[in-house]
């Protein structure tokens, strides 16, 4: 008997009972749909994470110091005076794998202007900080060299700020009051939302220098404190960037064991895979579900076939009394196992693909549909009818012919 053969009495036997093949076929397609959309909705997780870490910078590497104790109390990573703007400056200048760095000191204050008021971060840095955030005004400019040399009090604010203070109207060129400090307002920072748990909006930024000579003041042990440095480092030299920076703060600061560093580095591939983990863990939870919708429905073409064996008992006596062979008899349920799961497999395949879209659309969620999760669910559709219809069909190949004849 020919393969043809074996396929034509398999497709047969599946629409001679078209209902229950129906509903066998309808449990695969919605596991198979369902591992493509939730997959679909994982992956759109996994992209919009790794989208708002890039979105922070590129190839950045941040800086903040220790842990500051009081009264044998840590008060927690990045609270000490340990790192300052001459540190930012050894940096830039003794490393070679850096590209660019941006010190920067934020803290919160009370702003006013005219009876409109609002409590924001201020964020004390220099001119290079809008090339390594890759975050730029979008009217007006930043401040420039110039302003930090001079210690110009000029300010740039956050769209949040100046929605906040000015409502509609345009904030360019008036006047701020910064703790009792005049600032006059030169640009308006494009929008960028929320990243890392922090408003990029709801800031204000001013040069480093007029911070110091305004605002923050110099620390008495320290001199010119910050709460962190930026570093920009070459195109894949963040592990050269890393050791560098990490000798160079070891000597400035006199440490001579790891043990005893009071400051911290951590890289934006770090921040990168903290975020893929957390995805990745969402995406096995989401797939694991849909997974077992898929052994529902294979379960579901199992107790069919062998229910299919059981009432055609009598045709397969038949057949085995004419010369059927043993392997024939098997690959004909198996095939028809198969084409049920690889059928609902198909289709839940197109069905997925229309579901994750349908989510994109409408309830504004990423989906991503990959290649890999189509071509991997078409493969599970297909073990699952191989799986699940090994057993029927070799509980119908041993079937005693005139056993068989006797059953009706």
């Amino acid at each position: 008997m020919s393969t043809i053969e074996l396929f034509s009495i398999a497709w047969q036997g599946i629409l001679s009972n078209r209902l229950r093949s129906g509903l066998t076929v309808l449990g695969i397609i919605i596991g198979i749909a369902s591992v493509i959309t939730l997959l679909g909705i994982g992956q759109g997780a996994k992209m919009e994470a790794e989208k708002q870490v890039q979105a922070l910078g590129v190839n950045l590497i941040y800086i903040r110091p220790g842990a500051a104790n009081t009264a044998s109390i840590s008060q927690g990573q990045g609270t000490a005076p340990t790192l300052t703007y001459e540190d930012a400056l050894a940096i830039k200048q003794n490393c070679p794998a850096v590209e660019n760095v941006a010190a920067q000191y934020t803290i919160g204050f009370q702003v006013q202007h005219g009876e409109q008021n609002t409590i924001t971060n201020v964020t004390a840095t220099e001119p290079s900080y809008t090339d390594i955030r890759n975050f730029y005004p979008v009217s007006g400019r930043f401040f420039n060299q110039n302003d930090m040399k001079e210690g110009s009090r000029v300010c740039v604010i956050g769209d949040t700020v100046a929605l906040n203070l000015f409502g509609s109207d345009n904030p360019i060129k008036k006047q701020i009051l910064i703790r009792g400090e005049l600032f006059e307002i030169i640009g308006v920072m494009e929008h960028k939302g929320v990243t890392q748990s922090l408003d990029m909006d709801d800031q204000i930024f001013i040069p480093l220098t007029t911070g110091y000579a305004t605002l923050i003041g110099l620390n008495a042990v320290t001199g010119r404190s910050v709460r962190s440095i930026l570093v920009q480092c070459k195109k894949d030299e963040d592990m050269q960037a890393q050791f560098q920076i990490t000798n160079l703060l070891r000597l400035r600061h006199n440490i001579h064991s790891p043990d005893f560093d009071d400051f911290t580095l951590r890289t934006q591939m770090d921040i990168m895979q903290t975020a893929q983990s957390i995805t990745g863990v969402f995406s096995l939870l989401l797939g694991a579900t849909a997974g077992i919708s898929l052994l529902v429905g294979g379960i579901g073409i199992m107790n069919i076939m062998l229910v299919s064996v059981t009432e055609r008992t009598k045709e397969i006596g038949i057949r085995k009394a004419i010369g059927a062979k043993y392997s024939q008899i098997l690959s004909q349920f198996v095939i028809e196992a198969v084409l049920m799961s690889l059928t609902g497999g198909v289709a839940g395949i197109l069905l997925g693909i229309f579901g994750s879209t349908s989510i994109s659309q409408f309830a504004k969620w990423t989906t991503v549909v990959t290649p890999e999760s189509i071509i991997l669910s078409f493969l599970v559709s297909l073990a699952i009818g191989l799986f699940f219809g090994i057993y029927p069909a070799r509980k119908a190949a041993k079937l005693d012919p005139i056993v068989a004849l006797h059953m009706e």
